[in-house]
């Protein structure tokens, strides 16, 4: 479980967070779902230069969620799931929260509506031609008539 009263694991899950802040950084880590990945293949599908693509890497290896790995030439990447894990972890406690919430909400709208059902919406009255109290002037068309110009 994460303690976010430590400011190693606060930190760990800003990193996280705003690793996955990015299209880009969550297609790379949803490319590596598969398996192991050349930084090249991984470049392939994102239209962008070499040296951009690599910075989004260096974001998710600084927040733990990929590990990088060199051989002969090739720089290959994995996934690594612990921190998102712990990411995991920190959204369940606020989604029972939320969901507490909710169900609250919902036990609070049923037991109103029990209380005061619905009525159905009363058909609109037509203002009658009587000349009585009910008949309303017509709305103003939000300006009056031009007034006099000025000569130059």
């Amino acid at each position: 479980m994460v303690n976010l009263n430590d400011s190693a694991n606060a930190n760990a899950l800003d990193r996280i967070f705003s690793a996955l802040a990015d299209g880009t950084r969550r297609r790379v880590l949803a490319d590596l779902e598969q398996g192991t990945a050349s930084v090249s293949e991984l470049a392939r599908p994102h239209a962008m230069s070499l040296p951009a693509f690599l910075k989004h890497l260096r974001v998710l290896e600084d927040a733990g969620l990929i590990a990088r790995a060199k051989d002969g030439r090739v720089v290959s990447c994995t996934l690594s799931p612990e921190p998102m894990q712990a990411a995991s972890n920190w959204l369940a406690r606020y989604e029972k929260f939320w969901n507490g919430q909710l169900d609250s909400l919902a036990r609070y709208l049923y037991h109103d509506q029990e209380i005061h059902p619905c009525q159905p919406d009363a058909p609109p009255t037509t203002p009658s031609n009587s000349g009585s109290a009910a008949t309303l002037p017509p709305p103003s068309s939000g300006s009056g008539k031009p007034g006099r110009t000025r000569k130059r």
